[in-house]
């Protein structure tokens, strides 16, 4: 089992088998979440873009066209300034 020696500073560095299991590397940004039974788990928190193939459904039923998109975003945007106006 990998381990590592916590420093002065209280930087340890990680194993190369875990960085390679995480598919980590420097630079990469790792979540560190303890749960409730005390478990500290490594997630990181950077994604290969490739990895997010798949995640989404295709739209079904009618798809919204670029003009009500644009109509949904200034009314969403004039309701918000005058909802800050009457404060």
């Amino acid at each position: 089992m990998p381990s590592s020696t916590i420093s002065s500073k209280g930087q340890i560095t990680i194993p190369k088998e875990i960085r390679e299991a995480l598919r980590v590397d420097s630079g990469d940004r790792i979540q560190f979440v303890v749960t409730a039974a005390g478990v500290v788990e490594l997630r990181p928190e950077t994604v290969d873009v490739l990895d997010l193939v798949g995640i989404l459904e295709p739209a079904r039923g009618r798809t919204a066209t670029v003009e009500e998109m644009n109509d949904a975003v200034r009314n969403s945007a004039v309701k918000a300034f005058k909802k800050s106006c009457t404060r």
